[in-house]
């Protein structure tokens, strides 16, 4: 089980372009921690926070709909309850997988993204395994 998982984790990260939701201009939260370690590390990430506007110049967008351009995936950094509306946001758009951040699980969400096959990581911090 875990080979199969270190797998799709090591496929996840093959893709290049990603939404994270739960952006923050505080530099302790994990939404700012997040997108610029992404960032930094040369991934293509677009913030999204409709209560912010810009993250260190860059815009936040909303929502996944208001994206500009598609993107590979979703990188969650929220709470259980805002997790199970944004993937449902995420099916409608037909984006194809999600990381949920340890804290952002739901096993709702987990559920609700496997009965559509929908790629779903989770208990696993992102910035560990790029």
């Amino acid at each position: 089980m875990m080979t199969k998982a270190l797998t799709f984790i090591r496929e996840f990260l093959t893709f290049r372009r990603f939404a994270i939701v739960g952006v923050s201009n505080d530099p302790k939260k994990y939404g700012h921690i997040v997108y610029h370690n992404l960032k930094d590390k040369g991934f293509t990430v677009f913030a999204v926070n409709p209560n912010v506007e810009q993250v260190d110049g860059d815009p936040c967008f909303p929502n996944l709909a208001s994206l500009p351009e598609p993107i590979d995936g979703v990188v969650l950094v929220v709470p259980p309850n805002v997790t199970e509306t944004i993937v449902r946001e995420v099916a409608d758009l037909g984006i194809p997988r999600v990381w949920m951040q340890p804290g952002a699980e739901s096993q709702e969400a987990i559920h609700f993204l496997q009965t559509r096959n929908i790629g779903v990581v989770h208990d696993a911090c992102i910035m560990q395994m790029t």
